[in-house]
């Protein structure tokens, strides 16, 4: 799939969902904040309680842009934590390699983080980790090789390049953007977490 493909389907899902997923997406969905579609605009429709829940479920899940089958997996995982499965939920997903990617400042996407990751661009501690979902851990650092520091992506990421679109950096990460490192100092909260989420909803779709 092309980049500009790729950003027309970004900017689709975008609308659908109610919420900007990048921010190119973001700009077309100040202009046209409604459904897409031909009658898109004009939709009013009450919605089942149903399609409300599975809908907060994509939304979450698009904001990480994972799998179906990822996003079961972690929730399963969450619910053999103590505490509220919902926020657990959340932390869990922030704690994945590439949500902390994103993060750092090191990518503009989630998308983007992906690919760098994939292309085994970032390392953990001095390893290379090639798998979006790996989780990182208290303590651990996730730096870019130095190898991939020259290349032109990175040189954008560590001018600061993202800041304008990206949250400020969460409490939960320390990081040296000229030096392209971040460390997890402690597992994330879900208060602290800037995805857009109403968890309760997605544990209800779950547990139906």
């Amino acid at each position: 799939m092309s980049s500009a493909m790729r950003s027309r389907r970004q900017v689709r899902l975008s609308r659908a969902l109610g919420l900007p997923l990048t921010p190119k997406a973001e700009k077309y969905f100040e202009r046209r904040p409604y459904p897409p579609g031909e009658h898109g605009r004009a939709r009013r429709r009450n919605d089942s309680d149903y399609s409300i829940r599975l809908k907060e479920k994509q939304r979450l899940r698009a904001q990480y842009g994972i799998r179906e089958a990822q996003m079961l997996k972690t929730y399963k995982e969450a619910r053999k934590e103590s505490g509220l499965t919902g926020e657990a939920l959340v932390e869990l997903l922030e704690m994945r390699l590439d949500a902390l990617v994103l993060r750092a400042g090191f990518a503009r996407t989630i998308s983007q983080a992906r690919q760098f990751v994939v292309h085994r661009h970032i390392c953990v501690d001095g390893q290379r980790v090639d798998r979006p979902s790996y989780r990182v851990k208290e303590g651990q650092m996730i730096h870019v090789h130095e190898r991939s520091q020259p290349m032109d992506p990175f040189q954008v990421a560590a001018a600061g390049a993202h800041r304008d679109v990206l949250p400020a950096v969460p409490g939960y990460l320390n990081v040296d953007l000229e030096a392209l490192q971040a460390t997890l100092l402690r597992r994330p909260k879900r208060e602290e977490v800037p995805v857009t989420c109403d968890v309760q909803l997605v544990v209800e779709h779950y547990s139906r």
